[in-house]
């Protein structure tokens, strides 16, 4: 969901810098305060962030802890906007009576406003979030609670992300084709290039294609087990 199909990332760096500009600090667009949201300290959308910047500045009081935490939260969500032609591919996946369904590691209270925001919920049958699934990615138990839900095989489910760590690898793992979302990846660059997935999307549009070639594939070995010959074969790795 975030940085697959909105931006999150410019989301949060929104509310990061109307915190700070909230707090009267000069000339900081919100990176400083973004960057403890980075940190492996406390989540990346928990308000303990907020509180240890604000501690470490020297500002903090439990009032404008509070009407920080309010800004950062309306600010977030009003500043979710889906990227330029997501719909269209969404709409086409269901137009070939695909189900989709959210697998994220917000809390699911905060992914269902997000996806109201975007404009998107009626293109997913559910969202599942770790309170859903018991576990955060990269545990792969929230894919195999979607492929419950779907009540598809592995194998013939994709998972589309743009985390090579927290989606691709542990989809890898459940057995389920992987589309890496690598436009909403703003650290791509430093990835190790252990992990390689079936598929590379560097912008919504080539995301488009390689769903609509993934759903043709599929069509076409339908209709050859019907006839009775051989499916196509899944194909090798594609850039």
């Amino acid at each position: 969901m975030d940085n697959t199909l909105f931006d999150f990332t410019e989301a949060q760096l929104s509310a990061c810098g109307m915190v700070c500009a909230h707090l009267g600090l000069p000339g900081d667009d919100g990176e400083a305060l973004f960057a403890y949201f980075r940190r492996p300290v406390h989540g990346f959308e928990s308000h303990g962030n907020i509180r240890d910047f604000l501690v470490d500045s020297g500002v903090f009081t439990p009032r404008i802890f509070a009407e920080c935490c309010a800004v950062y939260d309306a600010q977030k969500l009003a500043a979710v906007t889906p990227y330029p032609g997501i719909a269209a591919v969404l709409e086409q996946v269901l137009g070939s009576a695909v189900p989709c369904v959210v697998v994220t590691d917000a809390c699911h209270a905060n992914a269902v406003q997000r996806l109201d925001r975007a404009g998107l919920s009626s293109c997913f049958a559910t969202v599942i979030s770790p309170e859903i699934s018991g576990a955060p990615k990269p545990d792969p138990a929230s894919f195999f609670c979607a492929l419950e839900t779907l009540g598809l095989p592995a194998g013939e489910t994709a998972v589309v992300g743009d985390s090579i760590r927290r989606d691709i690898q542990p989809a890898q793992q459940a057995g389920m084709i992987t589309v890496y979302a690598r436009y909403g990846d703003r650290y791509a660059a430093g990835r190790d290039g252990s992990c390689v997935p079936d598929y590379c999307a560097g912008d919504v549009a080539e995301l488009g294609t390689i769903l609509a070639g993934i759903l043709d594939s599929r069509r076409r070995a339908g209709q050859s087990r019907r006839s009775g010959g051989l499916p196509p074969g899944r194909g090798g790795k594609q850039e």
